[in-house]
């Protein structure tokens, strides 16, 4: 069959060239897409009356063929056809004739190429809300079973404050539920047909954009043809979302790989998730955090590829936009992976040390809040007290000492306020406990987040 384009061209292209143009490498992954966009298509034009119904049907009827045959493995897209869009054409041409070149009344391949991504994209979205809906599942699990751990909390990778392991993890869920909350804006404009706009400026062969929209389940139209075929703002969104969702991966797993060294001893790796050294064979290694890290790069730089790849065209459709695809393609194919192997790694990979946990917040300093809010709680004024503690610290600190080691007339020398019962509040599990203002680390706060959180994820 010719080329796509007319008879307007005498020659050939150069081989290279059209290695070059073509993008049925990879655009083919969006068959099954195209297959169900050439049948709305068909369809409308059937009720439009533009085609027979015995027209509209034979191109249903070999659209549907090519389907099965696709499915079966009998039908493999590939060269020397351009693109995926021209390689069905080609097929059902071959398969039921001349009624076959019907099938792009009305439409172009640019318009055909946008709702082919949006539906993809929007398959993809749904399949990676239940992804990460899995994930959070997996965290609650492992939250709600330590909500009595302690685990030592850092600001500027300084011991802080002593907090509940429970309400550590939580940060997690809020974070991958906001998460998921993105990706379904993002997919609330995924959801938008830009079919029949055609090359740019609509068509006047007699078709029915939203019968189209409806058949594909989009929720509505685009409004301007120009801008329905050069939109590719939901491209960007969709690996923005995924850019940053991708960095929370990579902050719970950087602390994973923290948390599993000798230094820390927080938690170890078990035999499914971890790798040994091919020379070392004491090495337990951190694989799947440290792929996950690694990986997140990779999406950062498909964001910037596509950011960069808009910047300065001018409307409408560009070649350019053929490289809107691979970023995509390989956004959703990353993140998904590494939600699942993140997913593994939390409910088969990971075992806390709760000893080794309950230990490390007994012999820092990270009580000095709390021994400044007793005296707070003496009506002395919390900068006064505040003082007073970092005397305190500094004298331990100098005779390599904790609070606990202290006696009570050591205290009255800092402060006629200390009493006895300043050694019950600065114990790590007092401490924590009595953190009770909302969304704080307290355990009544944390039971009630785990309530909640039960219920959100109907568990």
């Amino acid at each position: 069959m010719a080329k796509v384009w007319s008879k307007r061209f005498d020659n050939t292209l150069n081989p290279f060239i059209e290695k070059f143009n073509a993008s049925i490498g990879f655009d083919r992954k969006l068959i099954l897409e195209d297959l169900d966009c050439s049948m709305a298509h068909a369809k409308m034009l059937g009720k439009t009356q533009v085609l027979t119904s015995s027209e509209t049907q034979q191109i249903i009827n070999g659209l549907e063929l090519i389907k099965v045959e696709f499915l079966e493995g009998k039908f493999v897209p590939g060269p020397p056809s351009e693109d995926i869009h021209y390689c069905i054409e080609e097929k059902l041409i071959s398969l039921i004739g001349e009624t076959g070149k019907k099938l792009h009344t009305g439409r172009s391949r640019n318009d055909q190429v946008g709702t082919d991504i949006r539906l993809w994209l929007r398959k993809e979205i749904d399949n990676l809300d239940r992804l990460i809906n899995d994930l959070q599942k997996s965290i609650f699990k492992l939250a709600k079973s330590n909500i009595y751990t302690l685990i030592p909390g850092y600001t500027h990778m300084q011991r802080a404050q002593p907090l509940s392991l429970a309400h550590h993890l939580l940060a997690y869920l809020e974070m991958f539920q906001r998460d998921r909350e993105r990706f379904q804006e993002v997919r609330s404009r995924v959801n938008t047909s830009p079919l029949g706009a055609a090359a740019l400026a609509g068509t006047k062969i007699k078709i029915d954009r939203n019968f189209t929209a409806a058949e594909l389940g989009f929720e509505k139209i685009y409004k301007n043809s120009i801008d329905a075929v050069s939109d590719r703002d939901f491209c960007i969104e969709f690996v923005s979302a995924s850019a940053l969702a991708m960095s929370h991966l990579s902050k719970i797993s950087e602390e994973i790989i923290l948390w599993v060294t000798d230094e820390f001893s927080f938690a170890k790796l078990t035999d499914k998730c971890a790798t040994g050294s091919s020379l070392m064979p004491q090495k337990k290694n951190p694989d799947v955090p440290e792929l996950i890290r690694g990986k997140t790069g990779r999406v950062y730089g498909h964001l910037q590829a596509l950011l960069t790849m808009v910047k300065g065209v001018p409307l409408a459709y560009n070649k350019d936009f053929q490289e809107d695809k691979e970023p995509i393609f390989d956004t959703a194919e990353t993140i998904c992976s590494c939600v699942k192997a993140m997913t593994i790694l939390l409910n088969e990979g990971l075992e806390f040390h709760k000893k080794n946990l309950s230990d490390s917040v007994e012999n820092d300093f990270s009580n000095a809040t709390d021994l400044a809010d007793y005296l707070v709680c003496k009506n002395v004024a919390f900068r006064t007290a505040y003082q007073v503690v970092g005397e305190i610290v500094k004298h331990c600190s100098e005779r390599k000492m904790l609070f606990k080691n202290l006696k009570i007339d050591e205290l009255k020398k800092f402060h006629p306020e200390f009493d006895e019962d300043v050694f019950v509040n600065l114990d790590p599990f007092n401490v924590v406990q009595s953190r009770t203002s909302q969304g704080g680390t307290g355990f009544t706060q944390v039971e009630k987040e785990i309530n909640n959180w039960q219920k959100k994820l109907l568990l």
